[in-house]
């Protein structure tokens, strides 16, 4: 292409619209001034006005989660790139891929301690893939480009480019390379074939197998959670999910046992400590998942499929290590599969699903259900059967709420969740709801939240209004920070030490207030219908479902136990249920 005389801040702009981006998550400062006027002067790119910088982060996290592009956000200097941190961690940890454009002040400035100065790229830089501050405009082109390639490739995450204003009034020759890269950045895409064939002999021989699958295998895109289904049905082994990776799988699909770790099932669990070979796909063997180290799956052999090698052996140390794309890494195994003509053992396979159907005969996720009061338990059972025919996405916030959704709400299907794991942020909810509605405007997206932690970024609120995205944000209020309270209740003598949600505003009134749509149950028996007023209402929503205050979320596995030590809701005072069946009070 030949080269265009442009300057700093069109050649952003120029480089975007090259990158196909179609939405961008933003608020103004002086900082990127000269960005949003070339944007205002081109009709391709969509600018979505947040309310709050982290709130454009969470933003972009939502729209790439349930998309598989990259999210873009554009932010000011100083408060306005600090605001954005904690959704750039969000993003890191989770493994979101994001391209974050923040305005700094002019080079001569840097250093000076100038107005709205920080030190953006030494902030960011733990909380990023790579940063870059950009002293010139003929840097521009090829910084854009390449933050896209690192964003996207390998272990998707978040990269920041600080462009001094300046570098923006200046101008200089754009030109699309013809081929973008990173000269250091080479990530393996493709498993060694040693090791492959190793894992696959080892999956043939095992006798108590199960697949652990993470978010690696959605950030893949959807080949690899086709081949992921495939290559469980080949082998007729069970199957378990972080919370990050539902949907991977049919939650329907009777090798499925549901998500496993702290408020996990009591199969998916037991499942894991009893078993022989664990192969790990796109997972990091993180705290929530195996609970006390030393006693973690003691009698297994370990299969980590993983295109971060610095997750191999950092948590757990595994038996075959394979670096590469879940879906490149998953085709070769099938393919060696078939060609090996490999058959599991089927009377061990028997004997194990006999064992794992007593466990789940055990009906972990039961509660006991009430004729006066909503369980929240059932307030997301009802949303689930009243939605699951539509094409539904759900976000939510962080705590109890959290881990009730991803229990009781069944995916089937890749990309529909869109959830806080890593680094369990309150406030992520709301914003990832507009951003997933922004890149699905016929699709229902419903916020599954908490009284206490919908309030971190309601502001948001204003942007669905403003934007016309008709966001359903489904309040489980039981008014407690309710993951705290019963952390107080079971581990600090029921001390209740600020976690009561005091002074809550009237959410139906501020639903009115902001120009949405509010609603509110406070009885079973009137759930379903106010569940489907909220459906049909065509613009934002908030519904106030008014749960039981001091209902716990089970099972749970307690703080430094083992994760086949579980509390079981329904057992007689909480006691702890062993893999033996003993009970420890």
């Amino acid at each position: 292409m030949a080269a265009r005389e442009m300057t700093g801040a069109e050649i952003v702009v120029k480089a975007l619209i090259d990158q196909g981006v179609e939405v961008i998550f933003g608020y103004p400062g002086g900082a990127v001034l000269p960005i949003y006027d070339a944007l205002f002067k081109q009709n391709d790119i969509e600018h979505i006005l947040v309310r709050h910088e982290q709130g454009a982060v969470h933003a972009a996290e939502g729209y790439a989660r349930s998309t598989g592009k990259p999210g873009v956000v554009l932010v000011t200097s100083g408060p306005g790139a600090t605001n954005a941190v904690t959704g750039l961690t969000d993003a890191l940890m989770d493994s979101i891929p994001l391209v974050c454009l923040t305005g700094q002040v002019a080079t001569h400035l840097i250093g000076t301690d100038a107005f709205q100065e920080c030190d953006t790229v030494g902030i960011t830089r733990p909380c990023t893939k790579h940063n870059w501050l950009v002293n010139s405009a003929d840097e521009l082109a090829r910084v854009m480009h390449e933050s896209f390639h690192v964003a996207t490739h390998g272990r998707p995450g978040p990269v920041v480019i600080d462009i001094p204003k300046n570098v923006q009034f200046q101008t200089a020759e754009y030109r699309t390379p013809a081929q973008v890269s990173h000269k250091t950045y080479r990530p393996q895409v493709k498993g060694d074939m040693s090791a492959i064939n190793r894992a696959v002999d080892l999956i043939a021989a095992a006798k108590k197998p199960v697949f652990y699958t993470g978010g690696g295998v959605i950030n893949s895109g959807p080949m690899a959670s086709q081949l992921l289904r495939q290559f469980v049905k080949l082998t007729g082994y069970p199957i378990t999910s972080t919370l990050m990776g539902l949907g991977a799988y049919p939650a329907a699909d009777p090798q499925w046992l549901g998500m496993l770790g702290m408020h996990g099932t009591y199969e998916a669990n037991n499942a894991m400590h009893d078993s022989d070979l664990i192969i790990c796909v796109g997972a990091r063997f993180d705290d929530r998942v195996t609970g006390r180290l030393d006693a973690f799956a003691p009698h297994s052999k370990k299969i980590h499929i993983d295109i971060d090698a610095s997750s191999i052996n950092k948590n757990v140390h595994v038996d075959v290590p394979i670096i590469g794309d879940c879906a490149h890494v998953l085709e070769d195994m099938i393919r060696v599969w078939k060609s090996k003509v490999s058959q599991p053992d089927k009377s061990a396979l028997s004997t194990w699903w006999k064992q794992i159907e007593t466990w789940r005969g055990r009906k972990s996720l039961a509660y006991v259900k009430s004729d006066t009061s909503i369980k929240p338990q059932y307030a997301v059972e009802r949303l689930y059967e009243l939605t699951k025919d539509r094409k539904t996405f759900i976000t939510t916030e962080v705590g109890q709420h959290q881990m009730w959704a991803a229990q009781h709400y069944h995916f089937e299907e890749p990309n529909r969740w869109m959830t806080s794991g890593g680094l369990g942020t309150m406030g992520y909810g709301l914003p990832a709801a507009i951003g997933t509605q922004v890149a699905h405007r016929d699709a229902l997206v419903i916020d599954i939240a908490g009284e206490a932690s919908i309030l971190m970024n309601m502001q948001e609120m204003s942007t669905a209004v403003q934007f016309m995205l008709p966001v359903k944000i489904f309040i489980l209020n039981n008014e407690y920070m309710g993951m705290v309270r019963q952390w107080q209740e079971l581990l600090h003598g029921g001390r209740y030490s600020h976690s009561y949600s005091e002074a809550l505003p009237d959410f139906v009134k501020l639903a009115e207030a902001y120009g949405g749509h509010g609603i509110r149950a406070t009885h079973p028996d009137e759930l379903d219908a106010k569940i489907m007023e909220m459906i049909e209402t065509p613009g934002p929503v908030i519904f106030d479902c008014v749960v039981e205050k001091m209902e716990n979320c089970f099972p749970m596995i307690p703080s430094g136990a083992a994760h086949n030590e579980m509390i079981l809701g329904d057992d007689p005072e909480g006691a702890t249920v062993t893999e033996a069946g003993k009970m420890l009070v």
